[in-house]
Order: structure tokens, then C-alpha cells, then sequence
């Protein structure tokens, strides 16, 4: 796709926008398309000219360049530009901290070790980095920093050519865009190639291996074939990577618009072989029903589905409690007579392999209790059957669901995958008299908060007995009566707790 020529400009308003690219290449994207997406990266910067153009002022004023620069870019030619913009600078730390005094309402420099000050103005965060050229030592990620001389110098070494394109900032007003490394050529093709060789790319920074699963899932994009087998041939490299760092790239890419792509991805080169193994374990189990390829298709497609079920934002929790619902199927397989196959008890496996790997990757208590729960409690539903259920199972239900009972409803929906008409909308329908029956209990007993009839202080009381282990026996006991014959009179409450007390003696 090869570039405007020079006196091809995009005009808005006042403002010059025009396109540079010293690699002609074969065109193979309409230049309409071209002309509309550079339209549409004009008319989002023309929305942030107050906030760029008295920035650009300062910077001009004494004599240094600035630059949009990298994802704020990319997002601007897509449309979708958020509130945090990165730049970069011929400007040393120590300038870009003087220009931002008086102009930004405040700023910070945590990242002034890599050359980056941050600040903010209004609803914007904006980040500032000098021209780097950076050197790695190829054990950990962490650059040797060092401050370059040129724009082209400092785009060389991201990540993806789609995130290595600029904008030149003129004080003026003027925005001229910059792309000497064909980061437009590859967004038009949906494409994600490293500025240099991918070999070296990743050796410099191995988290840009899962950064691009993560891009996949964000943008929708493919990995170029070379990217493709570089990743492959070295995902092992990944373990140079913490698992903080690990975690924060995979919460993006499930919380992405094309999750099952990236989730793929990593599975196909290898990479999650290394940060997540229980998912692509799940290839080789054959799903109990018969009615996908294997478990680890069933499970995207309960992701795909729970997405769907989502109301607003995206769901962390309900995601990766999707994702990762089957984990306990490869170390559960069982093979029946007459060629079956069961898991049996996979849930509470799975539940258990959640746990372990959540803590791998150094996920919150919260995080990997609710994540955990979840998959624990999906295969319960099954039980219910026609709606045999007593009252006490369906409380025991809610009540060990608790606040994430919302997301259980949702999971297990997702859950029914079977391509057969007649018994997905029968699983349905038994699943709404199920939440019926759940409502109407939650409106005569407030099942969001059941807690026994008798508090602490009551029960000292009449079994007379000091605050210590045995207030708490008792108390689980009068819960245990509460979920399986529902709120009592006191008097009943009493006399079942003397009774037992008297048993339990």
C-alpha cells in the first residue's frame, strides 16, 4: 500500500495532516480506505487540539520536537482514542518536566529511570518519553536506557510496527503524520510484524510475544507468518518474564473483543505452554457429549457465550471462570464400558488447578477465591434436574453462590453447548425455573444474607456457655437448620438448639 504523495494532505479545519513514508510498497488496500482512516485519526486529534497544540507550543518554544506517538496513534486511525496519549521527545526528562510546570494540573516521575514523565491535564493522562535507543541484555527485559538522537531511532525498537507510527506536532497546529517503518501498510492489512527482525524483538523483550496474543484479541489483528514462527520457536523465552507482568498481558487479552482468537494463538505457538498449560491440555479430551472437536473448543465456546451473556463492561471474573471451567477434565478422564468417557468430580479438580495457577501468576486472594468458586459450583446445576430440587438445595445454591450467584447464572447458561435445538432451549428453560424458584425464596427469606435464627450472645445465653470454639459449632449448626427449613420462630430455633446441645453432649 503505498503512500500518498507528498502534496496528497488531509486538511481539518486549519490543521495539516499529512502522510510520510520514506518504503514505497505495492499497493494492495484501496486509497479510499487509507484516506478515510487518516480522516478519521484527523478528526479525533482535531478533538484533543486543546490539549496538543499549547503542549506542542512549549515544547517549539525551546526548540524541541514532540510527537503522538505509538497506541495513541494506532487508536486514533481506528477510531477509538482514549483518554491516555503518549509522546516522545528530543527533550531530556529534566526539560520535559520543566515545559509540563504551569501546564499540566500535576505530574509525576516514577518512570524517569526509563525517560518517561507523566502528567495530567483534565481527563487526560499524557506521557512523555525522550527518543530512546535501547540495548538489552538478553536475561531479563530490562533495557539498558539510553536517550537517541532521531525519531526513527525510537520507533525501531517497539514492539509491532502498528504501534511505531507518530504524529509531528507543530506549534502551529500543524500535524504531519510519520510512518517510515509501513505501521499503516500493516494496520490496512490487519497484521502484526515487529520494526526489526522478530528474533530480535523478542530476544530484547520476550513479553512481546504475549503483547501480540494480546493485540490479537484487542485489535482483531493476525501475526504475521515470520512473528508467527518466531514466537513458536522461542516461547520458552517467556519465562524470563515475572508473573506480574504475565498476568496484567493475559487480564488484557481475555478482557479484549476477539478473547477465543488470542486465547488461540497462544495455545497454537506454544506460549501458553508456559503461562497457562492447562488450557491447551484441554485438547486432548473429547468432550463428554460428543458434540465438539474436544474440551479446549467446548471451553472457548462457553467463553465466546458468556461474553455474550455479559450486561455492560467487560467481566474478569465470569471470562476467566469460562475459560477455565473444564481445567479438571484431562486429569478426571475416565474411560467407561462400551467406549464412553466420564470426568467425574472434574469440577472439584478444576477448581482446585484454578487455585494453583491463579497463584502462579500472582492474582489476588479475591480474584482466585471468586474465579475458583465458580468452577467449583458450574457442574451443580446438573442435579437439578426436572426441578426436583427441594427448597433447602435451591437456598444451598444461592447461598454458597453468594454475590457471585449473577455470574454463576451466566456461566452455567454458557455452559449448554449442545447443537441440539430441542435440549438447549430445555436446559434453558429449566435454568429460568431455577432463577424463579431462587427469586421467590430471596423475597421471602433475603437469601443474599441467610444467617441462623440465634445470634452469638443468644446462644451463650441459653446453653450458657462463655464466647470460644463451641459458640461457633452451635452457630453452624442453627445455619445448617436455616438453609434446610428456612427462616424459624425463635421458640423452634431454641428447642432444636437445646436438643442438639443435649445430643452433641
Amino acid at each position: 500500500m503505498g503512500p500518498f504523495p507528498r502534496s496528497d494532505r488531509l486538511l481539518i479545519g486549519s490543521v495539516d495532516v499529512a502522510e510520510k513514508s520514506p518504503v514505497p510498497q505495492q499497493p494492495d488496500v484501496s486509497a479510499d480506505r487509507r484516506a478515510r482512516l487518516l480522516a478519521s485519526a484527523a478528526v479525533s486529534l482535531k478533538d484533543l487540539s486543546g490539549i496538543l497544540t499549547p503542549l506542542a507550543m512549549r515544547f517549539a518554544a525551546e526548540g524541541h520536537e514532540l510527537f503522538l506517538v505509538g497506541g495513541s496513534v494506532r487508536d486514533a486511525v481506528l477510531g477509538r482514542l482514549g483518554t491516555d496519549l503518549d509522546f516522545t521527545t528530543d527533550a531530556r526528562p529534566e526539560v520535559v518536566q520543566r515545559l509540563l510546570t504551569g501546564w499540566a494540573d500535576n505530574q509525576w516521575d516514577t518512570g524517569i529511570a526509563f525517560g518517561t514523565i507523566s502528567a495530567a491535564k483534565g481527563d487526560q493522562l499524557v506521557e512523555i518519553t525522550t527518543f530512546r535507543t535501547d540495548s538489552y541484555d538478553q536475561v531479563s527485559r530490562n533495557p539498558e536506557v539510553r536517550y537517541g538522537t532521531s525519531l526513527e531511532e525510537d520507533l525501531v525498537r517497539r514492539d509491532f510496527t502498528v504501534n511505531a507510527m507518530a504524529v509531528r506536532l507543530g506549534a502551529d497546529g500543524s500535524q504531519e503524520f510519520v510512518d517510515p517503518l509501513g505501521g499503516m501498510d500493516a494496520l490496512l492489512e490487519g497484521l502484526l510484524d515487529t520494526p526489526s527482525t522478530p528474533e530480535k524483538s523478542f530476544n530484547d523483550d520476550p513479553l512481546r510475544m504475549l503483547r501480540g496474543a494480546r493485540f490479537v484479541s484487542q485489535l482483531g489483528f493476525a501475526l504475521m507468518p515470520r512473528v508467527h514462527q518466531a514466537i513458536t520457536e522461542m516461547a520458552g523465552q517467556i519465562e524470563r518474564i515475572t508473573a506480574e507482568r504475565v498476568q496484567v498481558e493475559l487480564d488484557k487479552l481475555i478482557l479484549g473483543e476477539f478473547p477465543l482468537e488470542g486465547v488461540d494463538v497462544m495455545c497454537e505457538t506454544g506460549l501458553a505452554g508456559y503461562v497457562l498449560p492447562e488450557v491447551p491440555a484441554m485438547k486432548l479430551e473429547i468432550d463428554e457429549h460428543h458434540q465438539h472437536k474436544d474440551v479446549y473448543w467446548h471451553s472457548l465456546t462457553v467463553l465466546k457465550q458468556a461474553i455474550e451473556l455479559e450486561d455492560g463492561d467487560p467481566d474478569l471474573v465470569l471470562r476467566w471462570a469460562a475459560l477455565l471451567h473444564d481445567i479438571g477434565k484431562p486429569d478426571t478422564r475416565r474411560h467407561e464400558p462400551g467406549g464412553g468417557v466420564s470426568f467425574h468430580h472434574h469440577e472439584v479438580v478444576g477448581s482446585k488447578m484454578v487455585r494453583k495457577r491463579m497463584r502462579a501468576l500472582k492474582y489476588s486472594k479475591k480474584m482466585i477465591d471468586d474465579v475458583s468458586q465458580l468452577v467449583f459450583l458450574h457442574l451443580r446445576f446438573h442435579g437439578y434436574g426436572k426441578g426436583q430440587w427441594t427448597d433447602s438445595a435451591v437456598r444451598r445454591y444461592a447461598t454458597d453462590a453468594g454475590e457471585l450467584l449473577p455470574k454463576l447464572h451466566k456461566l452455567v447458561r454458557a455452559d449448554s453447548t449442545t447443537r441440539n435445538k430441542r435440549r438447549a432451549a430445555a436446559l434453558q428453560a429449566t435454568y429460568d425455573d431455577l432463577e424463579e424458584r431462587i427469586a421467590a425464596l430471596a423475597a421471602q427469606e433475603d437469601l443474599a444474607r441467610v444467617r441462623p435464627d440465634l445470634d452469638g450472645n443468644a446462644i451463650m445465653e441459653l446453653l450458657d456457655i462463655p464466647a470460644g470454639p463451641q459458640v461457633g459449632k452451635a452457630w453452624k449448626f442453627l445455619k445448617e437448620l436455616r438453609l434446610d427449613r428456612g427462616p424459624l420462630p425463635r421458640e423452634e430455633a431454641e428447642k432444636e438448639l437445646l436438643a442438639w446441645w443435649k445430643s452433641d453432649l
